[in-house]
């Protein structure tokens, strides 16, 4: 029995959701694609939308990793670690990117969800594969919680970029179309 026994149904249940997530937030961008965009629209959504792909990605490829058929945890281990210390450094881009966008003033919730709570993920990430060399059943768990957890800001970013171009975005533009007529 491998130290993935267990596991299956955690990261399937948590895989699936996290494509079907990205084929959601894919859905949504199709349907919003007309709205006008503000300039510096590209910079926003390397900071705001981008990342939230990849987060579902990163679910998907440790759901992937995790529910291979391993004789070890050598090298699942070896590839979360990565992705840990990948997602760190794109954390890092993320950060710098939010700051120098213009389109968009971030506020706390938005460096919570979009840059602490990430590289908090990304870091439990890598401190398990750094861990399960001598505590593999509690590096398990930590990858778990880090998988949760990237799905959950996941969900929490596409909703909030979501309600902010329904209720925001589209207020402005009917204002202006409002406008425009007078």
């Amino acid at each position: 029995m491998t130290a993935f026994a267990g596991w299956e149904n955690f990261y399937v249940i948590v895989g699936s959701s996290a494509g079907a997530l990205i084929g959601l937030q894919f859905v949504v961008i199709t349907l919003i694609a007309d709205m006008p965009i503000a300039e510096g629209g590209a910079q926003a959504s390397s900071a705001f939308a981008t990342p939230t792909i990849i987060h579902f990605g990163a679910v998907l490829l440790l759901s992937a990793i995790l529910s291979a058929p391993w004789h070890g945890v050598a090298s699942a281990t070896a590839l979360w670690g990565l992705l840990g210390l990948s997602g760190i450094i794109y954390e890092i881009i993320v950060a710098r990117r939010m700051r120098v966008q213009t389109v968009y003033a971030p506020e706390f919730e938005d460096w919570l969800f979009h840059a602490l709570l990430p590289f908090i993920a990304y870091g439990t990430l890598a401190g398990s594969a750094y861990a399960a060399r001598s505590y593999v059943r509690e590096a398990l768990f930590g990858v778990g919680a880090a998988t949760l957890l990237l799905l959950f800001i996941g969900i929490h970013n596409a909703w909030d970029a979501v309600t902010y171009h329904v209720f925001i975005q589209r207020r402005r533009q009917t204002e202006s179309k409002r406008r425009f007529t007078e």
